[in-house]
């Protein structure tokens, strides 16, 4: 239930700050897609949904991307 919770908020709010226009605000959808990222993987894993489970590191990798554009780089 709180893994359900947790993907729930935090991609709502990953998805969310994606279409911002303001950038300061837009930089925060990696951080929150990222922190969802282990729910998912959890979540698959325990429902043995391996097609999602895979796609989660997908996901995980596209928003590491994100934190390097947003914060890493200048």
């Amino acid at each position: 239930m709180v893994s359900q919770i947790a993907i729930a908020l935090l991609g709502a709010i990953a998805i969310w700050l994606t279409q911002q226009q303001n950038e300061q605000r837009k930089k925060y959808a990696c951080l929150f897609g990222l922190a969802g990222q282990p729910f998912w993987l959890y979540s698959s894993m325990q429902a043995e949904q391996w097609g999602i489970f895979f796609l989660s590191f997908v996901y995980a990798g596209v928003w590491v991307v994100g934190i390097k554009n947003y914060w890493l780089s200048k």
